[in-house]
């Protein structure tokens, strides 16, 4: 594949890439020591510059960092999620302490996402089982959602700032709706079985199996009722979030390990980019815009493309929101980030 970037993170595997929400010239990187087992973390703000990929800022943390997200209310500010619990808030136009620190958490914080309609408030979950609320200008946080089991990752609803998912070891994807009272579960409003048997059963689609742990989720860009999954057993699968028992709407198998993290495209509804601990990238369409039967049916998804430069596992991958849409960063443990066209896996030359 032509027209590729790449940066090293010498020293370090990283665990989560973004491209800035303001900028299509800016991306960071979350990284660990030692493959995040022992040792500190890293965050590097990258510029992409007509001389290639140039450090802009390093921050150093005492701990891994397992996940970031841009604010969405300072371009200059981040968020990133540490193994020792803490979530800690720089301002890549400062010097190298954080700006903020919240820690609340008794484990790992694993993931963060940043409120992306009304702006003013981020997530974190954790090992500990929880998905905490968090204003960027208090240090306490506002509301504690309990999950019960390792939650891996937590997201917005990218239309409604009261719906916050989460995905997590026992197999199953939580739906949390602010708006309701929160002596009620929590605001809890679903719990999705992410493995129960598919709509089709005696269908052509193995789907079924035993529960596994459940690591990536993420909401679809145009139809805001839909959410993908990956996890420990290979499989993507989407869900339609009105019927949360009604199975899988798609199913993409094909990785080959785990699928660490995947994202939906902000440029078309149908496709969206997984990473896996296979060392691939791979892109896929979940026939979401094919004639549909009479019947609703689980629907096979085909991938559409597979990007297998990293020697190691790939553990970030994002897509930029500006341009004419494909350009992809990957990450991986083999202390490298590529920056690279997913078109060209579309339209081999």
């Amino acid at each position: 594949m032509a027209a590729m970037l790449e940066f090293r993170t010498q020293g370090y595997n990283p665990y989560a890439v973004k491209y800035s929400p303001y900028h299509d010239s800016r991306i960071a990187v979350g990284t660990a020591a030692n493959f995040g087992i022992v040792g500190n973390g890293r965050l590097f703000a990258l510029a992409l510059t007509s001389q290639g990929i140039q450090v802009e800022k390093t921050f150093d943390t005492n701990d891994a960092i397992y996940d970031l997200a841009w604010s969405e209310i300072n371009e200059n500010q981040l968020v990133v999620a540490c193994g020792d619990g803490s979530l800690k808030l720089f301002d890549i136009g400062l010097r190298e302490f954080p700006v903020m620190i919240f820690h609340e958490h008794k484990r790992e914080a694993f993931a963060t996402a940043w409120n992306p309609v009304t702006k003013d408030n981020f997530i974190s979950s954790s090992w500990d089982g929880t998905v905490k609320i968090w204003s960027p200008t208090r240090p306490f946080s506002i509301t504690t959602l309990p999950i019960g089991s390792c939650t891996y990752s937590a997201s917005y609803c990218p239309s409604n700032p009261s719906l916050i998912s989460a995905a997590s070891s026992d197999s199953h994807l939580r739906l949390f709706d602010l708006r309701t009272p929160s002596s009620a579960k929590y605001h809890l409003v679903a719990a999705i079985p992410v493995h129960a048997a598919p709509s089709n059963p005696g269908g052509p689609i193995p789907a079924g199996g035993p529960p596994a742990e459940v690591l990536t989720h993420d909401w679809n860009k145009y139809r805001d009722t839909v959410i993908a999954t990956g996890g420990v057993d290979r499989m993507i699968r989407t869900f339609d979030i009105r019927n949360p028992n009604a199975g899988p709407l798609s199913l993409m198998p094909g990785h080959e390990y785990a699928v660490r993290r995947l994202t939906w495209s902000p440029h078309a509804s149908d496709v969206l980019i997984s990473a896996s601990y296979d060392m691939t990238v791979r892109l896929w369409n979940d026939a979401s815009n094919q004639p549909q039967g009479p019947m609703p049916a689980t629907r096979p998804g085909a991938q559409m493309g597979i990007m297998n430069r990293h020697t190691e596992f790939v553990t970030g991958v994002d897509w930029c929101l500006f341009g004419a849409g494909g350009w992809v960063a990957s990450a991986g443990w083999d202390e490298r980030v590529l920056l690279w066209d997913a078109n060209l896996l579309m339209h081999p030359r």
